[in-house]
């Protein structure tokens, strides 16, 4: 039987890699994708998840959720991934259509037709699930399984020495979600730190697979350049595919 998830996601160049694990895997049935602001702004996240459906030759609908943290101002991650999050490389990312503007509301949908049954994937800060749990009391009992990209464990963050960007992006969501109830797996940026950095021979031996890993590659190309000059990781480091992995 396919494992059929939703994807919660700020769609940005090492999201954008899980996306297409998903997309792309037999066994998997993306059921849907719903965009958080966080790595950078909500109508950017968008477009890139629609970008990268339709390069997959996929049809799962992306959904529009909450633009800004649940109290606090936006701070995105494009000095890291680039104006646009997808390396600016040049690609067209204007100009498609989501599913709906009301990605939180599609959530919970999407658990209570199918309780316990889908599992949820979140990418980016937990701004959608964190109001999907405050809006309806059930909805932690429906999440057959949740696996959360969030936090650091044994090694410094990502943002400061102690904190991770999906964590620290909205501290109050993240806070939320897990006193929530749901059964939560994290996994931290120090996992791929740590295990699973992509070095330039790699990079080029990957990129040499196919057109969709040519393009996958080169949208890390910011990522690669803050790795190397900031977080001092031996290539760039994949958090959100080992999250999707997992």
């Amino acid at each position: 039987m396919a494992r059929r998830i939703w994807i919660d996601t700020d769609t940005a160049s090492d999201d954008v890699v899980a996306l297409i694990i998903a997309l792309r895997h037999p066994d998997v049935e993306v059921v849907g994708i719903s965009v958080v602001a966080g790595n950078v702004p909500l109508a950017t996240g968008v477009q890139n998840a629609l970008y990268t459906v339709e390069r997959c030759g996929a049809r799962t609908p992306v959904h529009a959720g909450a633009e800004r943290p649940l109290s606090r101002t936006l701070e995105t991650a494009q000095n890291v991934h680039g104006s646009d999050g997808m390396g600016d490389i040049g690609l067209n990312l204007h100009g498609r259509t989501p599913a709906s503007h009301d990605g939180i509301g599609a959530m919970i949908d999407a658990f209570r037709r199918h309780p316990g049954e889908l599992e949820l994937v979140t990418l980016g800060p937990l701004t959608n699930v964190a109001v999907a749990i405050r809006s309806e009391a059930d909805f932690a009992s429906w999440v057959k399984r949740c696996v959360c990209m969030a936090g650091t464990g044994v090694l410094p963050g990502n943002v400061t020495p102690l904190s991770e960007y999906n964590v620290w992006a909205d501290p109050e969501a993240a806070h939320l979600v897990f006193a929530s109830g749901l059964r939560i797996e994290m996994v931290g940026w120090d996992v791929s730190w740590q295990d699973a950095a992509i070095d330039d021979a790699l990079a080029a031996q990957l990129r040499s697979l196919s057109p969709l890993a040519e393009f996958a590659i080169d949208i890390q190309r910011n990522v690669r350049k803050f790795c190397e000059e900031v977080t001092h990781v031996p290539g760039f480091d994949f958090p959100d595919p080992i999250a999707m992995c997992v």
